[in-house]
């Protein structure tokens, strides 16, 4: 594969706001330049290594990672504080308490039925399904053969963009979700969400306090 094919998929991987997978790559190539160039998913793999080390080489804060089975960019991991500390793009979608812990039972459990994840909730299960499934972070993934055929549902390719996941297995280990909840930096974040959330609280009341207060 000619060295200009290089460029060629940083520039692809850089203008696509979603992770784009080798085969686009592939067809854009041969639609601009004939079905005649041979180039295949280990060449753009290969080219992605090579991407990746020149970017560790300079020092710079960002690389390409692989994505729902596509190649994205994205800022190192050691920024991540920093990013978040100003708020990523998913703080504006952020999930309620409810619906991560829905997400967090179908994504170790898939595929699930709405009457085996109420099991192990405990609580009815109706509004946080369908907040997943209008945000696609689940969807249906047929049925299930016990009585009645309830719908199973598991996670999507949305789901693994959502987290940053290349594939379901890239999950976090019980044991791994034990060591991040006692990390440094994760309880100092959370301490700063907490924080946030209280005054926005104290704001809100404030506003309806003098919303209510009687005039002079």
């Amino acid at each position: 594969m000619e060295a200009i094919y290089k460029s060629i998929i940083e520039a692809l991987i850089f203008a696509s706001d979603e992770p784009i997978k080798p085969i686009e790559i592939i067809r854009v190539v041969q639609g601009i330049d004939g079905d005649e160039i041979e180039i295949t998913p280990e060449d753009i793999d290969n080219c992605v290594n090579e991407i990746n080390a020149a970017l560790e080489n300079e020092r710079h804060s960002i690389n390409i990672v692989r994505i729902a089975d596509g190649y994205i960019f994205s800022t190192r991991q050691e920024y991540a504080k920093y990013l978040g500390y100003l708020s990523s793009e998913k703080s504006k979608r952020r999930l309620s308490q409810a619906a991560l812990e829905t997400l967090a039972i179908v994504a170790y459990k898939q595929p699930i039925t709405k009457p085996e994840l109420e099991s192990i909730r405990g609580v009815n299960s109706d509004y946080t399904i369908n907040t997943l499934l209008e945000k696609n972070l689940i969807a249906i993934a047929g049925r299930s053969e016990t009585v009645g055929r309830p719908i199973l549902y598991a996670t999507t390719d949305e789901f693994l963009k959502y987290f940053g996941l290349n594939k379901i297995s890239d999950l976090p280990k019980p044991r791994e979700i034990e060591e991040i909840m006692q990390d440094e930096d994760f309880l100092e974040q959370k301490r700063k969400l907490l924080m946030s959330a209280v005054e926005e609280q104290m704001e809100a009341e404030l506003e309806i306090e003098g919303e209510n207060a009687p005039e002079a």
